[in-house]
């Protein structure tokens, strides 16, 4: 059976084969004996030819008087055998279990049911067409059934369209089939008679005459690099909606786009791999930072491709980074995540906010290789002082061999020269071929080799961030892999079950289940304490720094309290190491000393999951204990804290008993309403122009950080409430005290430590 299955698949599936190729093909099948072809007739004498011809004339009168016997004689009717019930009884019985029985086992049929080897394998033949024509008649029924759905659906929708009415003028919506491009050129010839109208009219009044555009009123001004900002008193921020995706529409590659974006994309594969490959003089290391900097003359003459044909303008600055690491998870499971928008996305969340695939152009030979997608995604840094960075851009995805090595390749490379007209993000940001070479290693792993080469629009950046975005730190590919191996580590956490946990947890299914509820709390709190979708924030008038921003949000979905949302947000620098904040804030015995953030509760951990390398890298079931004299019930507290060389996350976000039970009992956990509150700690260096070293505290340091805060709370439980200025004023002084009992924390444990060790010298 085996072997006439690879016999099939081999041969290519279903195959049309005809006549003519049918029977001068050299294959020949063992249970026929075919009559071989006559060949031509040799040379032959005459005397021989002519004692030829009279036999054949012999043959021919002996011939005809055989034909006119036989016809005199009555035709015998052909015999039909028909098969005993129990002998079909036993054939159906083994169709069952094998439709296409090889030669032994039609073999053993015919010698137990009494039949010849060739009418089982006949019956067989005849029992899957019938089969097939049944199956077909039964599909046919279906595809009728939902044309005629179809059709009725259609004819209800040309109905109702053919009732629609315009609400300004009563008559059809497009009156006598107009196209909108029809409507956009008298749009824009209208226009330019306006503007020809009041430039006449402003000759006769003696003053410029505003058009239609300038008469609309401004905007509210929430430009974040205007500094500084004064109020003379404090406003609350506008409601605002989170957007869908950018709407367009006509960003569709046509048949003769897809065949240039396939030479593109092949071109940007061999870019990427010599980028990943080759080091100086393209790359040339930086002796102060010791990172590696890309040589921008030596780019542009070894690659000479129509994208890198266009001059360089002084508008735009150039962002080129490249870093390798090695990671827990195969290349066809990463891969699969950079392909899927979604799980990119999820392996992602605190750089990609949004992410979706517009038009698969290719789809690959084999599974992802070969596959071709048109992207759009918008990056962020958590926080709302840094302007996120939309683009639309091409992904290809190739396996290569190269030198004895298979690796994956996946690159982006933008769409520049296909559509010009699309909606540019601010400031505009232009993704030159960046991406990753994975090549599998020993155990699961993968080495990751990874390029982030943009050209970014030079815009001012709040002064605190502007070190962090112009380094390359905030978008470069030291951060990319740094969070790629942090997530690697979670998915294996995820996926194993040797790991052994503490606390509560029933089973590994339960395991399973906190982490994704903590993996959607982890994405929740990125997405709502950033830039992205275009909420707009609103900078607060009482903060020193300029760096306090609040917005709001209607919340009427699951998986968040629905009502009206307020969101405070403040960074700020800190003299400490990262990783200092960062056991500060995570550890929760620690931060109880902070009244502002555990109001005077003490917490306990009920439930532990490592999830990384590092022990910061968890999440945590912690139980508040309440005071005995208070009448609020008990809650537990969901945490996890994660870190890399890239920066860390401490998030955390009250749930009650039942949801959490709900959540381990394997429910689906979307419904469980999250408000999450957190940290994000990202490492800096201190720029001294003098090259001296700061001092706070007494003590020379040369790093610090910076701590941004992002609180949240439920302001009402109506949706289309209004915020009240009290409330803005609550949650700021909040935010202000939270940041102050942290430093004041981090400095008398600075102080602690420093006197450690001094006692230790001296002993």
């Amino acid at each position: 059976m085996y072997g006439d299955c690879e016999a099939i698949s081999s041969m290519g599936g279903n195959m049309v084969v005809s006549s003519e190729t049918l029977f001068t093909s050299t294959f020949q099948n063992p249970n026929f004996t075919y009559l071989p072809l006559e060949p031509l007739p040799p040379m032959i004498p005459k005397e021989e030819n002519g004692s030829l011809l009279r036999g054949k004339e012999e043959m021919k009168s002996g011939s005809e008087s055989e034909l006119q016997e036989t016809t005199k004689q009555p035709l015998k009717k052909k015999r039909y055998h028909r098969h005993t019930a129990h002998q079909i009884q036993e054939l159906e019985a083994v169709f069952k279990e094998c439709p296409h029985p090889d030669d032994k086992q039609r073999m053993k049929l015919s010698q137990e049911l009494g039949l010849k080897p060739r009418q089982v394998k006949f019956w067989f033949q005849n029992r899957r067409t019938q089969m097939k024509a049944q199956q077909d008649r039964s599909e046919n029924v279906i595809l009728r059934a939902e044309n005629e759905s179809l059709k009725s659906e259609f004819y209800r929708l040309q109905a109702e369209l053919s009732k629609l009415v315009c609400p300004n003028c009563g008559g059809p919506p497009v009156p006598g089939g107009v196209s909108f491009d029809e409507l956009r050129i008298e749009n824009a010839r209208l226009g330019e008679e306006l503007e020809r109208v009041c430039a006449i009219a402003s000759r006769y009044i003696g003053r410029p005459i505003q058009t239609m555009g300038a008469l609309m009123p401004p905007s509210l001004e929430l430009d974040m690099n205007i500094y500084p900002r004064q109020f003379l008193e404090p406003m609350p921020p506008t409601l605002s909606e989170t957007p869908s995706y950018p709407d367009n529409n006509n960003l569709i590659l046509m048949e003769e786009e897809k065949t240039i974006a396939m030479e593109l994309a092949m071109s940007a594969t061999d870019e990427l791999a010599k980028m990943c490959r080759t080091n100086e003089p393209l790359w040339v290391r930086n002796n102060e930072t010791g990172k590696e900097v890309l040589n921008l003359d030596e780019h542009s003459r070894m690659f000479h491709w129509p994208l890198n044909l266009k001059q360089r303008s002084s508008e735009f600055r150039t962002e080129a980074s490249r870093d390798s690491s090695v990671v827990i998870m195969n290349s066809i499971t990463l891969v699969d995540a950079f392909v899927d928008a979604n799980k990119w996305m999820e392996l992602f969340p605190s750089i990609v906010a949004r992410a979706k695939c517009v038009q698969v152009i290719s789809q690959g030979v084999s599974g992802t290789n070969g596959c071709l997608q048109l992207m759009y995604a918008e990056l962020h840094v958590l926080s709302p002082l840094v302007p996120t960075r939309e683009a639309y851009f091409l992904r290809y995805c190739q396996q290569q061999n190269v030198e004895d090595e298979t690796y994956w390749a996946i690159v982006d490379f933008p769409l520049d020269g296909f559509h010009n007209s699309l909606q540019t993000s601010f400031p505009l940001y232009k993704r030159r071929p960046s991406g990753c070479l994975i090549q599998d290693m020993p155990n699961g792993y993968s080495r990751v080799t990874w390029v982030e080469h943009a050209e970014i629009e030079e815009k001012p950046i709040h002064q605190i961030f502007s070190h962090f975005v112009h380094s390359g730190m905030a978008f470069g590919a030291n951060r990319w892999l740094a969070v790629l191996e942090r997530q690697c580590e979670r998915i294996a956490s995820l996926m194993a079950t040797n790991i052994p946990d503490i606390g509560v947890i029933p089973s590994p299914e339960a395991r399973k289940n906190l982490m994704r509820l903590s993996q959607r709390m982890i994405r929740t709190f990125c997405v709502n304490i950033s830039s992205c979708s275009g909420q707009v924030w609103t900078a607060v008038p009482d903060s020193s720094d300029d760096t306090v921003r609040i917005t709001t949000r209607k919340v009427s979905e699951a998986g968040q309290p629905n009502g009206l949302i307020l969101c405070a947000v403040s960074t700020t620098w800190l003299p400490y190491p990262h990783h200092h904040v960062f056991d500060l804030l995570r550890d929760e015995r620690r931060r109880a000393q902070l009244e502002v953030l555990s109001n005077g509760n003490a917490l306990h951990e009920v439930a532990h999951i490592a999830n990384g390398s590092h022990p910061g890298n968890c999440i945590s079931l912690l139980r508040i204990n309440v005071a005995s004299n208070s009448s609020q019930h008990v809650d537990l507290m969901l945490q996890e804290s994660c870190t890399d060389k890239s920066g860390s996350l401490v998030v955390y976000s009250t749930v009650d008993v039942d949801s959490v039970q709900l959540a381990m009992s394997g429910e689906d956990p979307s419904c469980i309403p999250l408000l999450p509150l957190g940290f994000f700690i990202t490492p800096m260096e201190l720029m001294n122009d003098g090259g001296c070293k700061d001092e706070a505290n007494g003590h020379n340091i040369t790093t610090g950080s910076l701590l941004t805060v992002g609180l949240q709370v439920l302001a009402s439980t109506i949706p289309s409430a209004k915020i009240n200025l009290s409330s803005i004023a609550a949650i700021n002084n909040h935010l202000c005290t939270t940041v102050q009992q942290i430093s004041s924390a981090l400095s008398s444990n600075c102080i602690g430590y420093c006197n450690d060790g001094d006692n230790g010298k001296e002993k």
